[in-house]
């Protein structure tokens, strides 16, 4: 089943802003954040995304995303 470019255009924008918005979660977490403990990198990640309205994604992928910020050195933080 293929879908009509027309389709894809039109959706690509409301897929870019979402995106913008987990990039700007997960930025500020991990200035916030980095090197802390799991859970509590977790935890500020989806408060985060709650507060970007961005809560749509998958589990997986925040929890790889906090476990990222939680394993950097605590230097990310200047970045």
């Amino acid at each position: 089943m293929a879908t009509e470019p027309s389709e894809y255009d039109k959706s690509m924008p409301a897929v870019a802003a979402h995106l913008a918005k987990v990039e700007r979660a997960v930025d500020r977490t991990r200035t916030s954040h980095s090197g802390q403990p799991y859970t509590e990198v977790h935890q500020v990640l989806v408060e985060a995304l709650q507060a970007e309205d961005a809560q749509r994604v998958v589990p997986q992928v925040v929890e790889r995303f906090a476990r990222q910020i939680s394993e950097s050195p605590a230097s990310q933080r200047e970045r």
